[in-house]
């Protein structure tokens, strides 16, 4: 399994080839690919590279989706006995991005059509031996 740690929005995520995540508002239009090359672990066939902070030559590309808002953030501030509250909500602007490819060095580690195959492969047994 590959796999990458990536950091986006001040936060870090692990990422694979052919899924799709939700991260903090990217500007870019639906449909538009992004690269990502603040990749701080890649991961491929048991081979680790860890990055001092960045991997060098490590880059993540994806397709933009769609643009959300996430679920609703409720903050109360009350001040006892001073009839003092506050009510205020707040609703994250998100940006859900499909993972197309890691690639390390100008190589290919895993890519969308490598993760579906092999995914397949593997339900394929599970459904005789159900049977």
């Amino acid at each position: 399994m590959t796999y990458a740690i990536i950091e986006t929005g001040g936060k870090q995520l692990r990422v694979e080839a052919g899924r799709f995540y939700d991260i903090e508002l990217l500007h870019a239009e639906s449909d538009e690919k992004v690269t990502i090359e603040s990749v701080l672990l890649v991961q491929h066939d048991g081979e680790t590279t860890i990055g001092q902070p960045l991997v060098a030559g490590a880059k993540v590309e994806g397709t933009v989706m769609r643009h959300l808002r996430g679920r609703k953030v409720l903050v109360y501030k009350m001040k006892p006995k001073k009839k003092t509250r506050k009510k205020r909500g707040h609703r994250q602007e998100i940006t859900r991005l499909m993972i197309n490819s890691i690639s390390l060095n100008g190589s290919v580690l895993a890519s969308q059509e490598t993760a579906t195959t092999t995914s397949e492969a593997t339900e394929e047994p599970a459904q005789t031996a159900a049977e």
